[in-house]
This record gives C-alpha cells, sequence and structure tokens, in this order.
C-alpha cells in the first residue's frame, strides 16, 4: 500500500522534475483535491494508506501537471476575492493581480456594470457579489466561456443580476453604464513565445493576445467607452506592465479626463482609470 507521505514525496519529485516552479505546493493542493481534503489538513494525513482509486485519481492529477496544465484547469476552481469560480481550458484563469482591478472599482459607486471579455465573469460577479444594489452584463466572443460564467453566477446566487452575451466589444451592450470594467487580451504577438507552459500551451490565446502590439483590444475599448458610459461613468481596464503610458494616451485621445495609473503589489502597473465629464 502507499501511505499519503510516500504519494507527495512521488508526487513533488516527479513535479519538480517537469520543471514545475512550485512542486511540493502542487503536489499538496492536488492531492488535497483527489482525497477531498483542505490543504492545511494533509499534515495530519501522512500515515493515511491510498486505496487503488486514489492513487490512480493522484497520479492521473500528477501527470496532467506535469505537462504544465494549470493547477486550477485540473481541480476545476480558482479562488478570486475570497469566493470560488470554476475554471476551464476555455477561460482565463483568474489572477490575484485582477483584484487590484476590483479594488479601485469597488473604491467608487456603481449601480450598471458592464464587463468586456468577462471569462469566468470573477470580475463582474464579485462587483455584484459586494454591491447587492448592482446589476451587470458580462461580454464575451466565445461560447464557451459565456457558458462558464453563466455556471459561476448561479453558483453564487447572481443570475438575477448579472446578464451574459456573445460580443465584439460593445456590438451587444444596451444602454449606459456607469463603470465599464475589462481585462482584455494585451499580450503583444512577439511575445506570446515568453510565456510559461502553463499559459502559453493551456490558457484561450483569445484572451491572451489580440496580435500586433497588444494595444488593439484597449484602442476597441476607449474609442466606445464615451458612447456607453453614462456622465461621470468610469472606465478601468487591467494593462501589462509596460502599457501605462499607452493606455493612458488612448483614453486621454477618447476624450476621457481623471486617468489614474494604479501599480500592482509589485509596484508594477497594472490598472487604468478614467472618468468621462
Amino acid at each position: 500500500m502507499t501511505t499519503l507521505a510516500q504519494a507527495l514525496r512521488a508526487a513533488t519529485e516527479r513535479l519538480a522534475a517537469a520543471g514545475v516552479d512550485s512542486p511540493a505546493r502542487d503536489a499538496r493542493v492536488l492531492a488535497a483535491h483527489v482525497l477531498g481534503l483542505a490543504p492545511d489538513a494533509l499534515i495530519f494525513e501522512g500515515g493515511r494508506e491510498l486505496d487503488a482509486p486514489e492513487v490512480s485519481a493522484l497520479e492521473k492529477a500528477v501527470a496532467a501537471r506535469a505537462r504544465r496544465q494549470p493547477v486550477s484547469q485540473i481541480t476545476g476552481r480558482r479562488l478570486f476575492w475570497g469566493r470560488s469560480f470554476r475554471v476551464t481550458p476555455d477561460v482565463l484563469d483568474p489572477r490575484p493581480e485582477t483584484e487590484i482591478l476590483v479594488g479601485q472599482a469597488l473604491s467608487g459607486p456603481f449601480a450598471r456594470v458592464l464587463d468586456l471579455g468577462t471569462g469566468t465573469g470573477c470580475i463582474l460577479l464579485t462587483l455584484l457579489a459586494e454591491r447587492p444594489e448592482a446589476t451587470g452584463l458580462g461580454l464575451d466572443l466565445s461560447p464557451a466561456a459565456l457558458d462558464v460564467a453563466r455556471g459561476n453566477a448561479a453558483i453564487l446566487g447572481l443570475e438575477g443580476r448579472a446578464r451574459f452575451a456573445a460580443s465584439d466589444w460593445y456590438q451587444a451592450v444596451d444602454g449606459p453604464y456607469d463603470l465599464i470594467v475589462s481585462n482584455p487580451p494585451y499580450i503583444a504577438a512577439d511575445e506570446m513565445a515568453q510565456l510559461s507552459p502553463e499559459v502559453r500551451d493551456w490558457e484561450p490565446d483569445l484572451a491572451l493576445t489580440p496580435g500586433g502590439d497588444g494595444l488593439d483590444a484597449y484602442r476597441a475599448i476607449a474609442a466606445g467607452a464615451p458612447a456607453h458610459l453614462s456622465p461621470g461613468g468610469r472606465l478601468m481596464v487591467e494593462i501589462g506592465p509596460t502599457q501605462a503610458q499607452a493606455v493612458a494616451a488612448l483614453f486621454s485621445a477618447a476624450g476621457l479626463t481623471d486617468i489614474v495609473v494604479t501599480q500592482d503589489l509589485d509596484g508594477r502597473d497594472r490598472v487604468v482609470s478614467a472618468i468621462k465629464r
């Protein structure tokens, strides 16, 4: 028989050999997922003997991670702003950096939210969960991503206040909003090869790059924002760490004002905000 401690050691060694950055942590998360335990509970279960189905399930999960599939895709879940969101290969894995965008959005009032490129719906649904009086619309080009977002809305009990629709940017927008948010594709074409295998090989290109210089999404968002924002409405987008100046210039050229760049916890430019006056 194989004990949990033995299985964890073998999993850690296999993941380390595959080049995974945090092999011990990922092995624990996968084992906890397979066994239905909290990761911090594993320390008390080291002597537990795993049965054949448990061994097989853990080996399958570890093999997937060794192929550099993201942990969130293997477990099907990712925590974001304290809530669990379903994740599939059809959507961008919610990042901690995106919580900077949510925090900035929550720093002011809003009643109607538009989320461009909603993916899992994590931005829109978090904002609605934090503001029970608000409603919102999430748009995406991917039908599969919209299915994930709708499922997350149902799990969080927000389907009555969140709508989702297929749209190429503002194509399906039905009126003015007082908050527009987006974490659009922004990786330049020549930067794609430098991404980690977890991102480059497993996450949808549609959510990662618009091609070219990486700014096409911001051009579309800036151009359409004034017509879809209420007076005093706010626009907030996540950016790559070198894009603040270019995105701010696009917002200014569109007639938006009060442009602010917010940094993430690592000191990198992360969010550009603007207001329609």
